[in-house]
């Protein structure tokens, strides 16, 4: 797919980039982008990696910050969301995301998916349908500029698996470092970081220290196809689809306590 997108911003660069997959960008002659059938390299399903695309690749790393949100306006726009996020943006509730320290793109990100539609969740049905862009990189902005929250693992025996604690925590590390070579799990170290902190300027989302129990059902709902706003690569839902139940409860509960 080529499309033209001279001329946009430099946040609409990376977004476009990241989850719509068009490549031309300021100024450069069109790319075409293939999205080939997954190879099998020693184990692991890996995709073709055009040079051009690297080459746009290292802009975004080039780049500083693209955010456009203003903290101080976002404290006063998000009175509602305390209600299921807490005062500070660490929920009482694992039904509920940690919002404390997000990725400030991706926060934007997602709150434009869940005003849109691209992203369904029912209980914030028609809570954004009246804020502006510029009070969404708002609260966004707000919600990245608070500190960190880390949950913490739980010490967790899997009968069924016959898993002790500490072999069901170092399941859920190996999942994350080394990913599963056997069955095509990609490690999560690779867009998340080493330290599940996330890749801001390219609005991959903090996972350290978040609810357990809201990892699984994001990684559930990407793997059941209930969730698609991971854009036209199908990113997550490539990573989703091949982890057994025991992988997603063990790598969730080992995040939840990373920090």
């Amino acid at each position: 797919m080529v499309r033209d997108v001279t001329g946009a911003s430099p946040l609409g660069i990376i977004r476009r980039l990241f989850f719509k997959g068009y490549e031309k960008v300021m100024r450069i002659p069109p790319v075409r982008v293939l999205y080939p059938e997954p190879q099998i390299v020693h184990g692991f399903k890996m995709m073709k990696v055009l040079p051009s695309i690297l080459g746009l690749v290292a802009l975004l790393f080039a780049a500083s910050s693209f955010a456009a949100g203003d903290a101080d306006a976002g404290a006063t726009k998000v009175a509602v969301c305390a209600a299921c996020h807490g005062q500070e943006g660490v929920s009482a509730s694992a039904l509920y995301p940690n919002l404390a320290g997000q990725s400030e793109n991706y926060l934007y990100k997602q709150l434009q998916d869940i005003k849109s539609g691209d992203r369904a969740v029912l209980e914030m049905t028609g809570m954004l349908a009246a804020s502006s862009d510029q009070d969404l990189e708002d609260i966004a902005a707000y919600y990245a500029s608070l500190e960190h929250a880390v949950m913490g693992s739980q010490k967790i025996a899997d009968e069924a698996y016959a898993l002790s604690e500490e072999d069901f925590l170092a399941l859920g590390e190996k999942v994350f470092r080394g990913g599963n070579l056997q069955t095509g799990v990609a490690a999560c170290t690779g867009c998340h970081a080493p330290s599940g902190m996330g890749n801001d300027p390219a609005a991959y989302p903090v996972i350290a220290g978040q609810h357990t129990d809201y990892i699984v059902k994001q990684l559930k709902n990407f793997q059941n196809n209930l969730r698609t706003n991971d854009g036209e690569g199908r990113l997550m839902r490539g990573v989703a689809s091949p982890m057994s139940d025991l992988e997603i409860r063990a790598v969730a509960n080992y995040l939840s306590g990373l920090h």
